[in-house]
């Protein structure tokens, strides 16, 4: 009996050290990767009129310099539509002043109303997609607390016209605003996931950077998919999949996130990502968690095991020290080559994110191990809050009932002559505010958009 459960663990040992491995040559392979589309931003051309789609809600860590990114961007033919709830979102005032910043950006912003049935973000994009010019090839989306570099939608858009690309995507890279505990974990969690994003699809979308083709979106009816639901971008990618369509992977799409987190918020976030994969991608998410627990299991376990044996001198001691050190070595080098994937994409941050470097490094079974409990908490209930709203969400991932703390953050009409809906319907229009541009071509005094040069 004591040589089966040797063996057993033996060969689970060499699974999860295996593991460790792949990952470690993943993450190199997207680095390589990353170095390699990196260098082309340069070759990247317009395409075509786009429409950028940002939904807000509240304030997010440095709002107002994540939102003056998207109206950098050296692309000449996009409108930016900012979608709110409600018109009382403190977000309101930001998006108006910006737009003033920028008259040469054609942009607007759409009042949603409140969600009743759906995700607000959800909502929101259903509401943002109503009104498409006719011109519009491209549909570009980015969460508020993304702050773009200037290439990013050119780098979305240069890859949508190959055969079977259904959609691009980036990914985001947190940046904590100071070096605290829980931020520095939210940073290395995310980090370790960012690798896994590569040259090679299966990728699924990333909400908070990613584009598809206008023909693509109708044709997948993705505006009618994502009703009643509460993930956009994973219910996207199930559409994709379904459709044979690839989702590729942009490295210059990498944005910066910032981050200020607290110990609840960060456990409330991560869990929220998991259970959203439980909803809508249960085969990915039960691989996850079949991966991440022989990992956590072996290396907790031999340490375990380590110093019960040592104590009770017994002859399995070193063997399962050696198992728990190989592990550790090699997360260790998984972690050097994320930091110098980081400054691959982000040298200028090397000072800045120095505390969460080192800790993500160093701390390795720590980052493991809190990641693993928000996964197996992410196997029960069916309840998450998101953006101060709570969500009931039934087995197929549709939103079976909707709570909030307190009443919206405004009125659900705009400041108008006319009566918005209550509750959007989806077969009825948003309420979208004039605001900059909007009617160019009949005003003559009106600003144009600026055509820059590709870099």
């Amino acid at each position: 009996m004591g040589h089966w459960l040797l063996a057993t663990y033996c060969a689970l040992a060499g699974l999860a050290i295996l593991q460790g491995v792949l990952v470690v040559v993943q993450t190199w392979e997207h680095h390589r990767f990353a170095f390699s589309r990196l260098s082309q931003v340069s070759q990247y051309r317009q395409v075509g009129r786009a429409v950028l789609i940002v939904p807000c809600k509240g304030f997010d860590v440095g709002i107002e310099s994540n939102l003056a990114s998207f109206f950098r961007l050296d692309y000449h033919d996009y409108e930016i539509r900012f979608v709110v709830e409600s018109d009382r979102d403190p977000v309101y005032p930001v998006i108006r002043r910006l737009m003033v910043r920028f008259p040469h950006v054609e942009a607007r912003v759409i009042v949603a109303g409140v969600a009743r049935d759906c995700g607000q973000k959800v909502h929101n994009l259903r509401m943002a997609t109503v009104d498409l010019d006719e011109d519009v090839r491209f549909l570009a989306f980015a969460d508020s607390d993304a702050r773009l570099r200037r290439p990013w939608l050119r780098g979305l858009l240069a890859r949508l016209d190959e055969p079977d690309v259904g959609a691009t995507t980036g990914y985001r890279w947190f940046v904590p605003a100071r070096p605290s505990l829980a931020n520095v974990l939210l940073h290395s969690i995310n980090s370790s996931i960012a690798v896994f994003f590569g040259a090679r699809p299966p990728t699924v979308v990333w909400g908070g950077s990613w584009a598809i083709r206008r023909e693509t979106f109708d044709s997948l009816a993705l505006r009618d998919a994502w009703a009643g639901t509460l993930s956009d971008d994973l219910v996207a990618s199930r559409l994709l999949q379904q459709a044979r369509l690839r989702v590729l992977f942009e490295p210059a799409c990498m944005v910066i996130s910032p981050l200020d987190t607290t110990w609840r918020d960060l456990c409330a976030f991560v869990r929220r990502q998991y259970l959203m994969g439980r909803f809508y991608l249960p085969v990915w998410w039960a691989g996850v968690i079949l991966l991440v627990s022989l990992s956590n299991l072996v290396f907790f376990g031999s340490l375990v095991a380590a110093v019960a044996g040592f104590l009770a001198g017994a002859s399995f001691a070193g063997t399962a020290a050696a198992v728990a050190l190989v592990q550790y070595l090699v997360g260790v080098i998984g972690g050097l080559l994320r930091q110098d994937l980081v400054l691959t994409y982000f040298p200028r941050l090397r000072s800045r994110l120095r505390a969460a470097r080192r800790f993500e490094v160093w701390a390795g079974p720590l980052v493991a191990f809190v990641n693993w409990m928000m996964l197996l908490g992410s196997m029960a209930g069916r309840r998450l809050a998101w953006r101060g709203i709570a969500y009931q969400v039934g087995r197929r991932g549709q939103v079976e009932a909707v709570w909030r703390a307190e009443a919206p953050d405004g009125p659900e009409t705009p400041p108008s002559t006319e009566e918005a809906p209550a509750a959007a319907d989806p077969g009825e229009g948003p309420i979208i505010l004039p605001m900059a541009n909007r009617d160019r071509e009949a005003d003559p005094t009106a600003a144009t958009p600026r055509r820059r040069r590709c870099a």
